[in-house]
C-alpha cells in the first residue's frame, strides 16, 4: 500500500449468538454454523450475556519475556524494501562508502521501486535514451511538472546503477568465481533456530521506535562547503554519465552534525593513506592504492590487471585491500576517473560478500520480564503518548489505518512488544481448571467443566485430539497472549490445518482479518508472487509466523478477505487451513488452543501431503492418531467412528498399494516396530520429514537413516538386499481394524431396524427401556428413531403418572374432558399394552354421560335450584366437564339480571355512573341470553344518556368558554331529570351557587357607604376568575383593580428608595417604634403588615374616620418616641471619654465607635464613615454656594436610613398623586395614609411660614444674604489682585492632597454666631425643624430653618472636619475620580500640543502666598 492510499477496512466475518440451549454443546454449535461460518475463514461468537468466567491467572506470580516487532520489518512488501536497501548499504559499504538514502517532495525516496520501475522500463540506457524519467516519476507517485524525473535519474545513476551493473556481472572480470556455495543453503528451515539478523534492541520502556541512520535526512553539503573541503572536489560517484558535484555530498563528520536531506555516498579517507612519492617502500595492502613509483624492480611486471590481462598504465592500476587482485580504473564496469582514497574491494570480492545468503528473519526476545501491572503500564503509556489522547477514546478505526500505514513505510521505525505463545502449563490458564492446585467455587467448578473452557475443549469425545497421550503446547494445552497496540500476529494457518479457538479475557479489542480455505492457497500464490525474494531462502514462510501483508493487496488480487473486532468476553473461531492475521488494538489478555473435529480428517491428511512436499515438520503423526482411533472403535462418537472409518480406508489402501510397490522392487525383508515408542527425530523421514508410523524403509548399513514409502528412492546407494521394511501393523491387522470400525458404524443400522419393529409391533415397556439405554451405551447420535424412541418412553411414563392421579383421586389439577380423551386416545395408540385403560375408559363413559344431562336443560333458563344441583354433582366427577361451565354461567347469568332489575326500578334511587359501568362490565362476561342482551340495552341508553351530560358540564368546568348564568341554570334544570348521580353535573351546581352568592356580594359592597376597599374588589375578582360563568360585572372590577395597582405602583416609585426594606404605607404612616432593633421588625410577615403600621385590624382599615384618628395618634407616638430615643443616643459616651473595651455599639453595623464618627441630625445616634451615606459639604442640596466661608449654607445636615425611609418627594409631586387618587373608585390604606401624611406637611408648612414672616427671623435672613454678597465682594477683589501678580505664582489645585490641605485650612477661618436669636425663637424653631425632618416630603421652609440655627450657633468645626475626611477617605476608597481623570488627560492633551501655559490657563490656581479659597466644585 503506497503512504497516499489509504487502508479501506474488509466487510465484516459472520458473527454468531447462541441461545443457552445451544451454548451448552460447544463443538456441536460449531458443527452446525460450520456451513456459514467456514465460507469466511473465520467467524466470531458471542456467549450468552450472564456466561462471565473468572479470570483465574494469578497475577501476581505471572512473568513473562516479551517478543520485539519492528512494525515495517513485518510487512513483505517492506521487508523486501528493507532488504534491498540492507544489500545495497552492504553493496556501498564494503567499498568504503556509506549510504544515505535522499528525500524527495519531503519523502524518503524508495530505491527498491525506483530500481524496480526503471527494471520494467528496459534499464538505465534505455530509460535514459527515450527520455523515460518523468515516466518513472509518476509511477512512483511524484506530481508532474516539477523536473523530479532529472532528480530521480540522478539519483538513480549515483547510487542504484553500480549496484544493478553489479547485480547483472557485467562489472565482474570474465574468470568470474564461483557463486557462493554452502551447506547450509539446502538445510530445511526450523523455526525457534532463527539466526536474528534485527541487533538492535528496545529499551527498557519501549519507545516509539528506532529508524536506521540510512533513513535520517541529512542536508545536501553547499558550495561553500565543497571549496573548503578539497576532498569534495575530487570525489566522484562510482557510475556513467555527468556527475553533479555538491549534490548529496556530504562528509561524516558533517553527516552527524546537519540533518539529513539527500543521499550522501562518501568514501571512507583512510588517514594512514596518504603516501610519500619520494619515499620507496614495499606495496601491500592497507599501503598502496595506486602504484606510483615505476623505477622500484621488485614491482616490474608483477602486477597486471585482471579484466584485461595487461599490466601497462601502472599508475592506473588498482590494488584489491580483499584478495590483492590488481584492476586498471578504466577496465572497470563503470570505470573510475580517480582511485579511491579509502578501502577499496574488487568487483570478484564484492559478489563473494553479497552474494552469502541472507539470514532467515524472526522475532527477538525482550530483554526484560514483565509482569502483567508493568507490561500493561508501559502498554498504556506507549497508545496515550503515541495518539496524544487518553487510550479509552482512541477509535479502534484510527488505530488500524495507523497500523497498516506503519507496517507499509520504509521511514518509520515503530517497535512494540508482545507476550505471545505463552505456555498456561507453566503460568496458569484464564480459565478455572481442576487440577486440584486451588479450591474452586461451585460457580467455579461449572466454568472448569464448560465446553468452552479452552482447556476442556480439545480433549471433548468429538474431539479428535483427546486420542492424543501427549500434552501439545499450543494444540492439547493453551497458549497465552498479552498483547498491546499494534503489536500483531502475521497471516498464518494452524499447525496440521485444525481448527483454532481464541477468547480474549480482557482489555482492549484485537482486531482479525481471515481468508476462507478454498482461498488459501491464492493468497500463497499472492505472496509468493509479490514477494519472491522472502520465499527464495525461506519457502515455508508463512508457517513462520513473521509475515503479514495488507488486506487491501490481498483484496486487489481476488483473494477474499474478511476482518472482526473481538472485544473482551468473545470468541474467534478460525477453520480449517484458513489463513488469519491480526493485531492488538492495545492492552488486552487472550487465550488460545486448537480442536479437531470428525470433519476435519480429510483435511489433516492433505495437511500431511503438503507438509511432505515442503519438507516440514509435523506435530503429530496423522497415521498414529487414525489407528489408535480405529483400534478403540468402541469408544468413538458414532459421527467420529464413520469419519474414522472413511480415513482408515483410504490410509489402508494407500499403505496397501506402497508396500507391493516394494515388492515388486525386490524388498522382502521386514520387522515388527512399534513407532509409537521412538522419539518423533528418530522416526522422520530424512526426505521429507515426515513422522513415519504404518510403516517405513530402513537400511541395514545406513542404520542412522529412514524414509517413508513415497521417498524409497532417498534411502541411500546400498543394494536392495540391504533394505528391509519396518512396518507397525500388518496389512490383515489393518484390514481387521477397518472391519471393527465398520461395525461400529454400521451398528447404528442394526439398532434403528429393531427400534424400527418395537415401534411398529406391540412390544414389552422392558424392551423399548433396553433399545434407549442401548443408543445411550454405545453413544449414537441424536436422530429421528432416537428421537421417536424417547417420545414413546416420555408417553407411556406420562399416561402412567396421569392414570395414576385419575384412578387414585389426588390429581394436581382436575384434567379437562378433552385431556380425558386426548389421555385414552394415546394410551390406545402407545406400541404397548396400558393396565389402566380399561378404568380409564370407565371414568369418560360416566362424564360424558353428565354432559349429555347438562346440555338437555330447557330453555329459558332452568330454575336456580337445578342447576344448583347439577354443579353439586359436576364437583363431585375426577374430570372439568363442559357443562359445569355452562351451569356455572347459567347460574351467573340469573344473578347479573337480578342486580340489574334492582338497579333499574323505579324506587331504586340514583345510581352511580361507576355502578352502571360495573354493571356493563359484569353483563359482557356472563353467558349471553335475549334477556341479557335486553338488559345491556337498557344500561347502555341510560349510560350513554349520562356520558352525553356528563361531558356537557366537563366542557363548561374547563373555563375554555365561560357561558352566562342563564345557560348553566338551563343545563342543570334538565339534567337533574336524569336518574343517576353526574359529579360534573353536581360541580357545575356548586358553581352556579357560588355565582349567585358573588353577586350578591358585589351589589352589597357597591351599594355601601363609601367606595369599596381594595382588598375586597381583589377577592371578589379572585372568586370571580375562578368561576365557570361569564359575568358582565367581573371586567368592570379588573379594570377597577388595576387601575389602583397602577396608582400605587407610581406612589411607590415615587416614595421608596431603591430596594427598600418598607412597604409604601410604612413610609406614609408615623414611625412609631424608633429604636435599634426596627429593622427585626421590619422583616415580619408582610400579611400583617397594615395592622402593624396603624395599629388597626383589617375591619378598622375599611373605615376612614379610624385610619386618621389612628394618623394623628401615630404622629403623637412617634413624636414620644423620637424624644426618648434622642436621650438615649445623647447618653452614649463619646469616642474620646471611654475606653473601648466599655464602649456601646453604635451605627448600623452595631460596631464600636472608632474615629470618624457622625451624628444624625434627628435621632442623634452616632455613624461610622463608609457605613452609611453622609452629605457632601462641598455639594449644597438647593443653591450654589457663592463662597465657602458661609458655612451655614454647607450641606451638612444628616439623616440616618432609619430616619429618611423614603425618597422624600416635594410636596407639588404628592399633590398631582392625590388628584390622581380622587379619580380612582377604590380605596387605598394607601391613599388614606397619603391623604393624611399631605395634610400634616401642609399644616406643618403654614406653622413654618407664619413663624418664618415674623420680623426677627426676617431680619435674621436678610443679615445672611448681606454676609453672602459681602463674601462675594471681597473674593472677587482678591481674584483680581491675583490676575496682577506673577503668572509663575500660580499653582494648579487637581490632586487629592492639595485640595484636603485647603478644606482643612480653611476650617479656622470660619466665623460664628453670625446671628442671634432670642431663646424662645430658637427653640420654637428646633420644635419646627424636629417634625419637619420627621415629614417624609422635601419642603423649603426646613432648608431655611435648619441655616437659620446653623448660624446662630458657633461653626461646627469638629462636624465639618469630620465630613470632610469622612468625603476624602470614601473617594479613595471608591475610586471615585472621574474629574482628576478627565485633568489628567485634558494635561497630557495640552502637553502634546507644546502649550504649558495654554494649559495652566484651563486649571484652577490659586496664589502661592494666600489661603485657598474655592468653591466645592473646583475643589472636588
Amino acid at each position: 500500500m503506497e503512504g497516499g492510499d489509504e487502508f479501506v477496512p474488509p466487510p465484516e466475518c459472520p458473527v454468531f449468538e447462541p441461545s443457552w440451549e445451544e451454548f451448552e454443546d460447544a463443538l456441536g454449535y460449531i458443527a452446525k454454523i460450520r456451513p456459514i461460518a467456514e465460507k469466511s475463514g473465520i467467524c466470531k461468537i458471542r456467549p450468552p450475556p450472564d456466561w462471565q468466567p473468572p479470570f483465574a491467572v494469578e497475577v501476581d506470580n505471572f512473568h513473562f519475556t516479551p517478543r520485539i516487532q519492528r512494525l515495517n520489518e513485518l510487512e513483505a512488501e517492506t521487508r523486501v524494501k528493507l532488504n534491498y536497501l540492507d544489500r545495497i548499504a552492504k553493496f556501498w559499504e564494503i567499498q568504503g562508502s556509506s549510504l544515505k538514502i535522499p528525500n524527495i517532495e519531503r519523502h524518503i525516496l524508495d530505491l527498491y521501486s525506483l530500481a524496480k520501475i526503471v527494471t520494467e522500463e528496459g534499464g538505465f540506457e534505455a530509460v535514459s535514451k527515450e527520455r523515460r524519467w518523468a515516466r518513472v516519476a509518476q509511477k512512483l507517485g511524484y506530481p508532474p511538472g516539477k523536473n523530479i524525473g532529472s532528480l530521480l535519474r540522478s539519483h538513480y545513476e549515483r547510487i542504484v546503477y553500480p549496484f544493478e551493473m553489479f547485480q547483472s556481472g557485467a562489472s565482474l572480470p570474465v574468470c568470474v568465481c564461483v557463486p557462493y556455495e554452502s551447506d547450509d543453503v539446502d538445510k530445511e528451515y526450523k523455526p525457534h533456530s532463527i539466526p536474528l539478523r534485527q541487533s538492535v534492541q528496545p529499551s527498557k520502556m519501549s519507545s516509539y521506535g528506532r529508524r536506521a541512520n540510512r533513513l535520517q535526512p541529512e542536508p545536501e553539503p553547499t558550495e561553500e562547503d565543497i571549496e573548503k573541503n578539497p576532498e569534495l572536489k575530487k570525489l566522484q560517484i562510482y557510475g556513467a554519465g555527468p556527475k553533479m558535484m555538491g549534490l548529496g555530498l556530504v562528509p561524516r563528520d558533517k553527516a552527524r552534525k546537519k540533518g539529513i536531506c539527500f543521499i550522501c555516498l562518501m568514501k571512507e579517507e583512510d588517514e594512514g593513506s596518504t603516501d610519500d612519492p619520494g619515499k620507496d617502500e614495499p606495496c601491500t595492502k592497507m599501503t598502496m592504492r595506486l602504484r606510483r613509483n615505476l623505477s622500484n624492480p621488485q614491482f616490474v611486471d608483477s602486477f597486471v590487471c585482471r579484466m584485461c590481462g595487461r599490466g601497462d598504465d601502472d599508475e592506473k592500476l588498482l590494488l584489491c585491500d580483499g584478495c590483492d587482485d590488481n584492476y586498471h580504473t578504466f577496465c572497470l564496469l563503470p570505470p573510475l576517473t580517480d582511485p579511491p582514497k579509502g578501502n577499496w574491494r574488487c568487483p570478484k570480492c564484492v559478489a563473494e560478500e553479497c552474494k552469502k545468503p541472507a539470514e532467515a528473519f524472526g522475532f527477538e526476545q525482550a530483554t526484560r520480564e514483565y509482569t502483567l501491572q508493568s507490561f500493561g503500564e508501559m502498554a498504556d503509556t506507549f497508545k496515550a503518548d503515541y495518539f496524544n489522547m487518553p487510550v479509552h477514546m482512541v477509535p479502534t478505526e484510527l488505530v488500524e489505518k495507523e497500523f497498516w500505514r506503519l507496517v507499509s513505510s520504509i521511514e518509520e521505525d515503530v517497535t512494540v512488544e508482545y507476550g505471545a505463545d505463552i505456555h498456561s502449563k507453566e503460568f496458569g490458564s484464564g480459565f478455572p481448571v481442576k487440577n486440584g492446585k486451588r479450591h474452586l467455587s461451585e460457580e467455579d467448578e461449572e466454568y472448569a467443566r464448560s465446553g468452552w473452557n479452552l482447556n476442556v475443549m480439545p480433549v471433548l469425545d468429538q474431539s479428535v485430539l483427546c486420542h492424543i497421550n501427549a500434552d501439545i503446547s499450543g494444540m492439547k494445552v493453551p497458549w497465552l497472549y498479552v498483547g498491546m497496540v499494534f503489536s500483531a500476529f502475521c497471516w498464518h494457518i494452524e499447525d496440521h490445518w485444525s481448527y483454532s479457538i481464541n477468547y480474549l479475557h480482557w482489555g482492549e479489542p484485537k482486531t482479525w482479518y481471515g481468508v476462507p480455505a478454498v482461498a488459501a492457497e491464492k493468497l500463497e500464490e499472492v505472496m509468493k508472487k509479490l514477494t519472491p525474494e522472502l520465499f527464495e531462502f525461506q519457502p515455508d514462510l508463512l508457517h513462520q509466523l513473521v509475515t503479514i501483508m495488507n488486506p487491501n493487496i490481498l483484496m486487489a488480487h481476488g483473494v477474499p478477505v474478511v476482518r472482526t473486532n473481538q472485544c473482551a468476553g468473545e470468541f474467534v473461531i478460525t477453520f480449517p487451513r484458513a489463513y488469519h492475521s491480526g493485531f492488538n488494538q492495545g492492552y488486552n489478555f487472550a487465550e488460545a488452543v486448537n480442536f479437531c473435529t470428525a470433519d476435519w480428517l480429510p483435511m489433516g491428511r492433505s495437511c500431511i501431503e503438503h507438509y511432505r512436499r515442503l519438507r516440514r515438520y509435523c506435530v503429530f503423526s496423522h497415521e498414529e492418531l487414525t489407528c489408535k482411533m480405529a483400534a478403540c472403535p468402541e469408544k468413538l462418537d458414532l459421527n467420529l467412528a464413520a469419519a474414522t472409518h472413511r480415513e482408515m480406508f483410504i490410509i489402508v489402501q494407500e499403505e496397501r498399494k506402497l508396500r507391493k510397490a516394494l515388492l515388486e522392487k525386490g524388498i522382502t525383508e521386514a520387522e515388527r516396530e512399534a513407532f509409537e515408542l521412538l522419539p518423533d527425530d528418530e522416526r522422520q523421514c530424512d526426505k521429507c520429514k515426515t513422522t513415519c508410523f504404518l510403516s517405513a524403509l530402513a537400511c541395514t548399513n545406513c542404520t542412522e537413516r529412514l524414509v517413508c514409502l513415497y521417498h524409497t528412492q532417498d534411502l541411500c546407494s546400498c543394494s536392495t538386499d540391504k533394505l528391509y521394511l519396518r512396518y507397525r501393523y500388518t496389512l490383515d491387522e489393518l484390514l481387521a481394524m477397518l472391519h471393527r470400525l465398520k461395525v461400529r458404524a454400521e451398528s447404528f443400522d442394526s439398532w434403528a431396524n429393531r427400534v424400527k419393529e418395537a415401534l411398529e409391533q406391540e412390544e414389552g415397556i422392558k424392551d423399548l427401556e433396553a433399545l434407549k439405554e442401548e443408543a445411550a451405551e454405545r453413544k449414537f447420535p441424536d436422530n429421528e428413531l432416537l428421537q421417536r424412541l424417547s417420545a414413546v418412553l416420555a408417553d407411556i411414563e406420562r399416561c402412567r403418572s396421569r392414570s395414576a392421579e385419575l384412578l387414585g383421586g389426588t390429581p394436581s389439577e382436575r384434567p379437562s374432558l378433552q385431556e380425558l380423551r386426548t389421555l385414552v386416545d394415546t394410551m390406545l395408540n402407545l406400541p404397548c399394552v396400558m393396565e389402566q385403560l380399561e378404568e380409564v375408559q370407565a371414568v369418560l363413559q360416566k362424564v360424558e354421560e353428565f354432559d349429555s344431562r347438562a346440555q338437555a336443560l330447557p330453555s329459558p333458563g332452568p330454575s336456580a335450584a337445578h342447576v344448583q344441583a347439577l354443579l353439586e354433582e359436576g364437583a363431585l366427577l375426577p374430570v372439568a366437564a363442559p357443562a359445569c361451565e355452562l351451569l356455572a354461567g347459567l347460574q351467573e347469568q340469573g344473578r347479573w339480571l337480578g342486580q340489574v332489575r334492582h338497579t333499574l326500578r323505579p324506587a331504586g334511587g340514583e345510581v352511580t355512573l361507576a355502578v352502571l359501568r360495573s354493571l356493563m362490565e359484569a353483563g359482557c362476561n356472563v353467558p349471553q341470553s335475549v334477556s341479557v342482551e335486553t338488559a345491556m340495552g337498557e344500561l347502555q341508553e341510560l349510560l350513554t344518556i349520562a356520558e352525553r351530560w356528563e361531558e356537557k358540564a366537563q366542557i363548561c368546568l374547563e373555563h375554555r368558554q365561560k357561558h352566562p348564568l342563564s345557560t348553566l341554570e338551563a343545563i342543570v334544570n334538565e339534567a337533574q331529570l336524569i336518574p343517576v348521580q353526574l359529579p360534573n353535573i353536581q360541580s357545575l351546581q356548586a358553581c352556579l351557587t357560588r355565582a349567585r352568592a358573588w353577586v350578591t356580594d358585589l351589589e352589597e359592597i357597591q351599594n355601601g357607604e363609601h367606595y369599596p376597599c381594595l382588598d375586597d374588589l381583589e377577592g371578589l375578582v379572585a372568586i370571580g376568575r375562578d368561576l365557570p360563568v361569564r359575568m358582565e360585572e367581573l371586567r368592570q372590577l379588573e379594570l377597577q383593580v388595576a387601575s389602583a395597582h397602577s396608582w400605587r405602583d407610581k406612589a411607590s416609585k415615587t416614595f421608596l428608595k431603591k430596594s427598600s426594606q418598607h412597604s409604601l404605607l410604612e413610609v406614609l404612616c408615623p414611625c412609631v417604634e424608633k429604636s435599634k432593633k426596627r429593622e427585626e421588625d421590619l422583616l415580619s410577615s408582610e400579611a400583617d403588615s397594615d395592622v402593624n403600621v396603624l395599629g388597626l385590624t383589617a375591619q378598622d382599615l375599611r373605615d376612614p374616620g379610624a385610619i386618621v384618628m389612628a394618623f394623628k395618634e401615630g404622629e403623637r407616638q412617634e413624636k414620644e418616641a423620637l424624644l426618648r430615643l434622642q436621650q438615649l443616643n445623647l447618653a452614649k459616651p463619646d469616642l474620646d471619654n471611654t475606653p473601648r473595651e466599655q464602649s456601646q455599639p453604635v451605627c448600623v453595623c452595631g460596631g464600636v465607635p472608632r474615629p470618624l464618627l457622625y451624628r444624625c441630625q434627628l435621632c442623634k445616634d452616632l455613624f461610622h464613615g463608609g457605613c452609611v451615606p453622609f452629605p457632601s459639604v462641598l455639594s449644597p442640596v438647593n443653591l450654589p454656594i457663592a463662597n465657602p466661608l458661609c458655612w451655614w449654607d454647607w450641606d451638612t445636615c444628616f439623616l440616618c436610613l432609619r430616619c429618611q425611609r423614603s425618597r422624600r418627594p416635594r410636596l407639588e409631586t404628592i399633590l398631582a398623586l392625590l388628584v390622581a387618587l380622587q379619580r380612582l373608585p377604590v380605596r387605598l390604606p394607601e391613599g388614606e395614609a397619603l391623604q393624611c401624611l399631605t395634610e400634616r406637611a401642609i399644616n406643618w408648612q403654614g406653622q413654618a411660614k407664619q413663624v418664618l414672616d415674623t420680623p426677627e427671623l426676617q431680619g435674621a435672613l436678610q443679615r445672611l444674604q448681606e454676609l453672602k454678597e459681602m463674601q462675594t465682594r471681597d473674593e472677587n477683589e482678591e481674584h483680581k489682585e491675583e490676575n496682577k501678580g506673577n503668572r509663575e505664582d500660580v499653582i494648579v489645585l487637581s490632586d487629592s492632597d492639595e485640595q484636603e490641605d485647603s478644606l482643612v485650612a480653611l476650617i479656622p477661618r470660619l466665623k460664628g454666631p453670625v446671628i442671634e436669636l432670642v431663646p424662645s425663637t430658637r427653640a420654637q424653631l428646633e420644635e419646627l425643624l424636629l417634625e419637619g425632618d420627621l415629614l417624609e416630603v422635601t419642603l423649603d421652609q426646613t432648608h431655611t430653618i435648619y441655616r437659620l440655627l446653623q448660624a446662630a450657633s458657633p461653626p461646627p468645626r469638629h462636624s465639618l472636619n469630620t465630613l470632610i475626611q469622612m468625603e476624602l477617605q470614601e473617594q479613595k476608597r471608591s475610586g471615585r475620580a472621574g474629574k482628576m481623570k478627565d485633568s489628567k488627560r485634558k494635561r497630557k492633551t495640552q502637553k502634546a500640543e507644546g502649550g504649558t501655559s495654554e494649559a495652566s490657563d484651563s486649571k484652577k490656581t490659586r496664589p502661592v502666598n494666600h489661603t485657598p479659597v474655592q468653591t466645592p466644585q473646583e475643589v472636588l
